[in-house]
């Protein structure tokens, strides 16, 4: 009992100590109140999720089949996630041990327009909403994925040209999130491990078919032919 009253005060103090250091580097960089605030929420939220624990450290430590066991827990959400739903779990095992947690607060963006794609984002907990370019919304929440278009440029070939990923839309937070990511770098090892798979027809069809930015992008290009073939119209009648 003593050892346990011990442990937490020595992790209260720890968060004592953080939170003092933080608000020393605001003052230091002279940020604004309104980022102040926006840092003291994000401090907090973090510091929430991961209850003062670096489970990355502690995942590290374990032997690798219980490791193995952990992710499969901490990653259930992942049967909701459209994309995945149809992958074994030698290709999963791969992703997960890959994934990064991360945490963004509320009003924080995800993605923005005209922005660069750096990662692929899983959400484990909360709410998000992805605005195209054209306005139309589409809600997102655990279980959905965002920055999929990372994976799908990877069938396009398109970062073998040297070529960044620009995003077509906003994906705005409208509560805390708790999502995992993979990067670009870590993504690319997991579809070279994983060629075959990637490369067949019916695996990108199905992929491309569940994923809401190209459904998206799909339905803002049918959008785009039909306003164009309606003046066209316009246009031969006059």
């Amino acid at each position: 009992m003593q050892n346990f009253l011990q442990g937490l005060d020595r992790r209260e103090m720890e968060t004592l100590v953080r939170r003092r250091d933080v608000e020393e580097w605001m003052r230091h960089k002279n940020l604004p109140e309104n980022l102040r605030r926006k840092v003291r929420e994000s401090e907090y939220f973090n510091g929430a999720a991961t209850q003062g624990i670096d489970g990355e450290m502690l995942m590290q430590n374990l032997p690798v089949d219980l490791q193995r066991d952990v992710r499969h827990h901490l990653f259930k959400f992942f049967k909701k996630v459209r994309i995945f739903a149809y992958m074994d779990e030698p290709l999963l095992d791969a992703i997960y041990e890959r994934l990064r947690k991360k945490t963004y607060i509320k009003g924080g963006k995800v993605l923005y327009i005209g922005g660069v794609v750096t990662k692929m984002v899983f959400i484990a907990r909360g709410k998000l909403e992805s605005i195209v370019e054209n306005g139309n919304k589409v809600p997102l929440s655990e279980g959905d994925v965002c920055g999929e278009e990372l994976l799908i440029s990877y069938f396009e070939h398109f970062f073998g040209n040297g070529k960044r990923l620009i995003s077509n839309r906003t994906v705005k937070c409208l509560s805390n999130v708790e999502a995992y990511v993979i990067l670009p770098a870590e993504l690319d090892e997991v579809t070279n491990l994983f060629c075959e798979y990637f490369r067949n027809p019916r695996v990108q069809h199905a992929i491309r078919n569940q994923s809401p930015y190209w459904r998206s992008r799909a339905a803002y290009t049918i959008q785009v032919a039909w306003r164009w073939y309606k003046k066209r119209q316009r246009c031969a009648k006059t």
